[in-house]
């Protein structure tokens, strides 16, 4: 039961999901917790519908609820995906501009090195075999443009899935966004799959051999050249 709150008449959604957010954060309203009924919250505040339901939506936006069409709002179970799931629309935005597009390049460049270089290191057998299917996969798929373009996403994604936890898996699941992107660029150039083919075999190898230097190595060209035949599609400047 939310007790009646005396807050400004500024901004009055701000101060009902802040309000609610520090219920939840100290956790006096856990995670599967119904929150109080829209009427309820509008008692208890003294504010009227369209405000409760825009803190919801912030509280929602922010992973910090779950709102179901006609059930009540929850307290949403943490969750690293489920959050960053959320910035997916910011990515996509974030593409609509070249400097945009440089910025999340190098995010990825960050992140795929360090995850080759541990799956390098800790590489099992069952892990190398997922990662060979998925490369026999890229090379089946060479002609057909879309398809080719998940198997190049499954790829890096079978790197990060081995190497990362759930929070590095989120944020790789994000940037795949961004993967796709540019590989429908890039492949506006016929042999750029063939490239793509051989660079993941020569990451593959590298990770197969277990040599963490080699495999960033590998990784940095691959990327390296992904981004020049996508600027140079893209009719830009890398």
């Amino acid at each position: 039961m939310v007790q009646p709150i005396q807050i400004e008449r500024r901004k009055l959604f701000e101060h009902v999901a802040g309000h609610l957010e520090g219920l939840i954060l100290r956790g006096e309203l856990k995670p599967g917790d119904r929150l109080p009924p829209e009427r309820e919250l509008q008692a208890a505040f003294g504010v009227g519908r369209p405000a409760i339901r825009e803190a919801l939506i912030t509280l929602e936006r922010a992973g910090l609820v779950e709102i179901g069409n006609g059930a009540p709002a929850r307290v949403a179970h943490p969750s690293p995906r489920g959050l960053l799931s959320q910035v997916v629309p910011t990515v996509r935005h974030i593409l609509r501009t070249p400097e945009g597009n440089r910025q999340l390049m190098a995010v990825r460049l960050l992140v795929e090195v360090g995850l080759v270089r541990q799956a390098a290191r800790d590489a099992t057998p069952e892990f190398l075999g997922r990662l060979r299917a998925a490369w026999d996969e890229n090379r089946r798929l060479s002609g057909d443009t879309r398809a080719f373009v998940a198997s190049d996403v499954r790829f890096h994604y079978e790197i990060a899935a081995f190497a990362g936890g759930e929070a590095i898996l989120a944020i790789h699941e994000a940037m795949s966004e961004w993967l796709r992107h540019q590989r429908e660029v890039s492949l506006g150039a016929a042999p750029d799959a063939d490239r793509t083919v051989r660079a993941h075999g020569r990451i593959l190898e590298a990770v197969e051999r277990r040599d963490p230097d080699a495999a960033e190595e590998a990784m940095r060209d691959h990327l390296a050249e992904g981004w020049a035949e996508y600027w140079a599609n893209a009719g830009g400047a890398a």
